[in-house]
């Protein structure tokens, strides 16, 4: 017969960790796809709350008196959850802003489908790109190291011992758009420094004969153009990936670190 009993405290304590790990799958990459099922994410939220409560050894007590300061500690827990999960969130936008440049270098601006994972328009190129650095991301190992990461977490940042410092966060926000631009446009350079060789030889000829209609010529060459060198520039996604998986890796450790 299993016996199953415990305190308020060790009740209070694991509703925190369950708190911090919850919030963490509500917003990080991959767990929290909108085609996800719902079932499956508290699921994993609650069994990996089990595990780490048992491998976890409470060493400080989570010292209140009312309940509105252990609503408080409710709190600060969601935000840690939260924040751990933008940091490795936001390093898949990088993808989304080079399909964006890539779709207004060719002339597919305008072109937009609905995301089944956000359910949000994005550009198409954006897609496509987002969908194949999220299967190498995944295969790449992203999800073993989320968890563990945030398994880690709790001994960098104990539960009730997150410490908000707004200035280094909003530094690493700082550095982040840096690299965010940076990557994001070696991601869609090739693409650019075509289109921008071919607008230069459409100048060119528009000059040498005024008769020809360069707009119509120019809409068709540079589709048929940025589609080509897409397709023959897909094998650099790999190494696309392996950067934003070290940025990603960066951006949570400056979070934790802000946190300390």
């Amino acid at each position: 017969m299993i016996n199953l009993s415990f305190s308020y405290y060790d009740l209070e304590y694991f509703l925190l960790i369950l708190t911090r790990i919850s919030c963490f799958v509500f917003i990080a990459p991959f767990f929290s796809m909108n085609n996800t099922p719902r079932q499956a994410k508290i699921a994993l939220s609650f069994f990996t709350s089990m595990l780490l409560y048992m491998t976890l050894s409470p060493a400080q007590a989570v010292v209140y008196d009312t309940v509105v300061q252990y609503a408080i500690i409710v709190l600060k827990e969601a935000i840690t959850g939260l924040l751990l999960g933008f940091s490795t969130n936001i390093c898949t936008a990088i993808v989304n802003f080079a399909g964006n440049m890539v779709d207004m270098e060719t002339g597919l601006s305008m072109v937009t489908v609905m995301d089944p994972t956000t359910n949000q328009n994005v550009s198409i190129t954006g897609a496509l790109y987002q969908y194949t650095v999220t299967l190498l991301l995944i295969v790449s190992g992203m999800y073993r190291y989320l968890l563990g990461a945030l398994a880690q977490s709790f001994v960098v940042v104990p539960v009730n011992g997150a410490v908000f410092h707004t200035e280094n966060l909003l530094a690493t926000m700082t550095s982040f758009m840096v690299d965010y631009i940076m990557i994001g446009f070696q991601i869609c350079l090739p693409v650019f420094c075509v289109i921008l060789l071919l607008n230069a030889v459409l100048g060119v000829l528009a000059k040498v004969s005024p008769q020809m209609n360069m707009f119509s010529v120019g809409i068709q060459l540079k589709i048929l153009v940025g589609v080509s060198v897409l397709f023959f520039t897909f094998s650099m996604l790999p190494d696309a990936t392996e950067y934003i998986f070290n940025e990603m890796k960066k951006m949570t450790v400056s979070f934790v670190e802000g946190m300390i």
